[in-house]
């Protein structure tokens, strides 16, 4: 009996030393953002969930980080996820140096040349086709006039969520004949919660009466400072029910809104996020561990956009009943023609100024 209680312990101790193990390494957003780290860990315990595989987050503190925690994680796992556009060089230069891991880099693009080493999986986004239907959704939703959008820093990504969004203003203004505004500013951080707050209070200010956010945990600053205002302007209550927000709302024929981005982070603040402009990072990181467990793990880089479900707009579970059927038919129709080619939305500056749209609905 002793001989066969040995015998099932050091299987399991064996079976354990060969268990497959997943490390994510975050940006300096960290897990708690919100956003786009726990984003990209939902898709990883998505596969925990799914394959019984062993995980772990290292969390980085600052930049100079991302070269040492990539390489221990590198030293102990499978598979290493690299989370955001920030760890390029970092990735870039530790996988070739351990090339029997293999590395998932989300939000990363190839390197200069477009070489990926051959363990190496990337995934990027097409965040402009996101941000084109919340800026076609703010653009209809202004009493104002006057929308802004607050970026982090001006990365790539950033900006093509900026593209995006001022596309789909662009868009509604030329099938509406109307000439809506985007007010555009910076934190040059994506954990200062503060300084998303106070740039958001400033764009409100100026005239905006909803702010897109594409800046990581400054975000959650943005969704407060729409709350702070529409508390103001209602006269309700920090705790007052979605019913009454909406009620509000209605009332005062005006409110303040948040556009959150990545996640659905709707949820944050019903009633004042109106919308989310979804980055389907947890299928990437989904997909790329997935591969990998079963041995179909290629390298290379994949493109996720409106056509993958790469990106998309939130259910709007709180504010839905705030937009009239005949928007949410056009964003609907608009999301038919980007995935269908009829509809390019732009991903650069010379495209987004030479942008224009023609469009006849069906309806």
């Amino acid at each position: 009996m002793k001989k066969a209680v040995l015998f099932v312990l050091l299987l399991t101790l064996v079976v354990s030393s060969f268990a497959f193990k997943v490390i994510m390494v975050t940006d300096v957003g960290g897990l708690g953002d919100k956003s786009f780290n726990d984003g990209s860990w939902a898709g990883v315990l998505k596969a925990k969930d799914k394959y019984g595989i062993d995980v772990q987050v290292i969390q980085s503190k600052e930049q100079s980080d991302y070269v040492d925690n990539l390489s221990n994680a590198a030293k102990e796992a499978d598979v290493v996820i690299a989370v955001g556009f920030m760890m390029s060089n970092a990735l870039f230069d530790v996988a070739p140096q351990y090339p029997s891991t293999k590395f998932i880099g989300i939000d990363i693009a190839p390197s200069e040349g477009g070489n990926v080493p051959k363990n190496v999986q990337l995934y990027l986004f097409k965040e402009q086709e996101s941000a084109f239907f919340v800026g076609y959704l703010a653009a209809a939703m202004t009493k104002t006039g006057k929308v802004g959008f607050i970026g982090g820093i001006a990365i790539p990504p950033v900006e093509r969520f900026r593209y995006g969004y001022v596309a789909g203003v662009k868009a509604y203004n030329d099938i509406y004949g109307e000439n809506v505004e985007v007010v555009v500013g910076y934190t040059e951080s994506f954990t200062d919660a503060a300084k998303g707050k106070s740039m958001a209070l400033a764009q409100y200010a100026e005239g905006a009466d909803i702010i897109f956010a594409a800046a990581g945990a400054c975000g959650n600053g943005v969704i407060d400072a729409a709350k702070e205002k529409s508390l103001k302007l209602y006269g309700i209550n920090a705790d007052a029910d979605l019913a009454e927000v909406i009620d509000a709302y209605y009332e005062k024929g005006e409110g303040y809104f948040a556009i959150g981005v990545d996640s659905d982070q709707d949820y944050m603040a019903p009633g004042y996020v109106l919308a989310s402009a979804l980055k389907r990072v947890d299928n990437a990181s989904y997909y790329g561990v997935r591969d990998a467990y079963r041995n179909r793990f290629k390298g290379g880089l994949e493109v996720l956009g409106a056509q993958e479900d790469g990106v998309s707009l939130s259910p709007m579970k709180y504010t839905k009943g705030l937009v009239s059927a005949r928007i949410l038919a056009e964003i609907e129709y608009l999301n038919y023609a980007i995935k269908t080619g009829l509809l390019v939305v732009p991903d650069n500056e010379n495209d987004l100024n030479n942008f224009s749209v023609d469009v006849e609905f069906p309806f």
